[in-house]
């Protein structure tokens, strides 16, 4: 484990509002503020990408290897579209089929006996099936049995209650898909969401948590409440889906780990860390900063994608912990930190923005989703 300090003390790049419509790279590849993109990756450096397409996936390619991007994109591409949107079919007709005749609360259906056994075991493998549309044909899972860090609570790993929530690094969009595989948790999501077609229906089954983060409502309990009293319910009921939560709240790299949010922590429940790494050789398909649709097109155009889990044991916070959520999750980060070998950066969301807009002159694309609780 490494502590990137640099990052909390170096002067931060303000755009205004003009210059947050105007791209600020000039034709010499330096900003407004005479930065070159190198400057700006070093800054940001855990949303700089660093694998062949360069920077925002728009760098050079030599010619052979844009020849073969482009036979992937006129072959495997439409073949992989095509299976996976098969296999979502599928899957919403088995959640469709098994939740005919069944009470909703709040939208969610109360699944139990057979439907909840096919729900969530046809939802684990269809979820696989789609990795290995995406080219993840073979996933290497390592479960850790006792954590290597000293000094960190080692009784607490010694209980058997049922951790409330599964916590992660954040890579991709692809880190959802093998959760699902492996646990079928729920997670939080936009209230839009429920009403997408498809998409809505799964996302009822999965038990997701739909919130509104633009309202200011000072009824609402908010996202941080919504999750805490979920995890609670999990530890009560072994019917309830564990909660994945990302604390990060954004993605990186795949080489640094921000820090935590507090949300996945204020239940005192333990939680089940997770650390997930992605190999490459040309493509990464960690999503830092890269337009979304261009990401899924890279992604799906590289015919073997590689993915790493290291599953750690259930973490059970002390007393002390429980008490402190704010100390439990730097307890958990620097547990995760150090058994993935990541860096620990200061930085986080808003400057995933600035670093964005000052590539592309645009705001980050879905900035919106990302969870600032």
């Amino acid at each position: 484990m490494a502590l990137d300090t640099a990052d909390a003390d170096a002067p931060r790049l303000r755009l205004d509002a003009s210059a947050a419509v105007h791209p600020l790279l000039s034709d010499d590849g330096s900003t407004a503020a005479g930065e070159t993109a190198e400057q700006l990756d070093a800054r940001y450096a855990p949303y700089a990408r660093r694998d062949a397409y360069g920077t925002m996936g728009r760098g050079p390619l030599p010619a052979a290897q844009a020849v073969r991007l482009a036979l992937a994109a006129a072959v495997l591409l439409p073949l992989r579209f095509v299976a996976g949107m098969l296999v979502l079919l599928l899957y919403y007709l088995v959640c469709r089929a098994c939740t005919l005749f069944v009470d909703a609360d709040g939208g969610r259906p109360r699944l139990a006996g057979w439907r909840r056994k096919a729900v969530l075991r046809s939802g684990c493998a269809l979820s696989r099936a789609m990795l290995f549309v995406f080219g993840f044909y073979w996933i290497r899972e390592t479960r850790r049995r006792s954590p290597n860090a000293k000094g960190l609570n080692q009784d607490q790993f010694e209980e058997s209650q049922r951790p409330g929530a599964i916590v992660s690094n954040h890579v991709s969009y692809v880190d959802i898909l093998y959760h699902m595989s492996a646990s079928f948790p729920s997670f939080v999501a936009k209230e839009s969401v429920s009403r997408l077609p498809l998409i809505g229906l799964i996302s009822n089954c999965l038990g997701c948590i739909f919130v509104q983060r633009e309202s200011k409502s000072s009824e609402a309990k908010g996202v941080s409440g919504a999750v805490a009293e979920r995890i609670q319910e999990v530890c009560q009921d072994k019917n309830t889906p564990m909660m994945l939560l990302f604390p990060e709240g954004t993605t990186t790299n795949g080489d640094y780990l921000l820090p935590f949010k507090t949300g996945a922590f204020l239940a005192g429940a333990p939680v089940q860390p997770v650390i997930l790494k992605y190999p490459y050789r040309r493509f990464s398909p960690a999503w830092d900063s890269m337009d979304g649709a261009r990401h899924v097109l890279l992604l799906l155009c590289q015919f073997i994608n590689h993915m790493e889990v290291v599953r750690l044991p259930v973490y059970y916070p002390s007393q002390l912990e429980k008490e402190d959520p704010k100390l439990y999750a730097n307890n958990v980060r620097k547990l995760i930190a150090m058994e993935g070998n990541l860096v620990l950066s200061n930085i986080g969301l808003a400057e995933k923005r600035v670093y964005h807009a000052a590539l592309t002159g645009s705001s980050l694309p879905g900035a919106r989703h990302e969870k600032d609780d």
